[in-house]
């Protein structure tokens, strides 16, 4: 199974040459390695407001209100005209969208942000800590500072949010937990929605993955990450939803339960103990992590 930190550390061991090329600002600029990240896939409804507009690979979800909409992240660089074509098929207008919100600074999830941003005219929110990384384009990220492959067109923040506030909009409540690790602001976002005369609470998982360069223990990437990723993963496991979507369909199985949509419905996005299982796998990999940090470390004292 494909996962984010496999096919970042295609690119972060590519060599000294790709880190010289600039930014990719179209999808024939980015590595080969990214496959279904940037491959088309039918829009689909998943519950009450909230549809799938993102690639194969890579989840971007709006969410409709008679108010205006609200769309969760940006996908890939180059991907713009992606997610346009998709909330059009969909039937609804992309000039229609009013907030663009993020779950974290990375390139496969705000690369086509400012895109995005210029064609709806919509206000950018996202959490204290990757509002700085937004603005530089991915220059200040704590892994990848020195890999321009892995940069994006820098983005403004419109408002800048801290753990607990909400972004509200025709009726819809979406709150902002400050789940932090992967970037310093990573954020998950929680909402509750009705479909079917049912409510379902809903959790957009923020990352827990650990990226290959990242030193937690022995002169970490930033002062307190490890502390960051365990206390992100205890409130995570906490949040207790119905159903729980992601910024990749492995998270969550979206190719499997997408293919068991159409005859079970609403239902099928229903797994809190898909949730569990996530939250879990998350923690054995970092603790894992750890481990091997510390072994390096008491040998490299030997």
């Amino acid at each position: 199974m494909k996962s984010i930190t496999a096919l970042f550390l295609l690119v972060v061991l590519a060599g000294p040459a790709l880190a010289q090329q600039p930014p990719p600002t179209t999808t024939k600029d980015v590595p080969v390695e990214f496959g279904d990240w940037l491959e088309p896939t039918e829009p689909l409804h998943i519950a009450g407001p909230i549809h799938y507009v993102g690639t194969r690979g890579i989840g971007v979800y709006l969410i409709t209100t008679p108010a205006g909409h609200i769309l969760l992240d940006g996908g890939m660089p180059g991907t713009a005209p992606l997610v346009e074509a998709s909330i059009r098929k969909l039937g609804f207008k992309p000039e229609d969208v009013r907030w663009l919100l993020v779950s974290h600074a990375h390139f496969d999830h705000v690369g086509s942000l400012a895109a995005l941003k210029k064609l709806t005219g919509a206000s950018v929110a996202a959490m204290t800590g990757d509002d700085e990384l937004l603005r530089s384009g991915g220059k200040t990220d704590y892994v990848f500072a020195d890999k321009p492959r892995l940069h994006f067109e820098p983005v403004t923040v419109d408002r800048v949010l801290k753990d607990g506030d909400t972004v509200s909009l025709g009726g819809i409540t979406l709150t902002a937990r400050h789940t932090p690790g992967h970037t310093r602001g990573n954020a998950s976002w929680i909402t509750t929605v009705e479909d079917g005369g049912q409510s379902y609470r809903v959790v957009f998982f923020g990352s827990a993955s650990v990226n290959p360069g990242t030193r937690l223990v022995h002169n970490p990437s930033y002062p307190g990450i490890l502390e960051d990723y365990r206390h992100s993963l205890d409130m995570l496991d906490s949040l207790r939803p119905d159903i729980f979507l992601a910024g990749h369909g492995t998270f969550f199985d979206f190719e499997g339960k997408r293919a068991r949509a159409a005859a079970e419905g609403v239902k099928v996005w229903i797994d809190p103990e898909g949730y569990k299982r996530r939250i879990a796998i998350q923690r054995e990999a970092l603790e894992a992590l750890v481990a091997k940090e510390n072994a390096e470390g008491s040998a490299a004292k030997q």
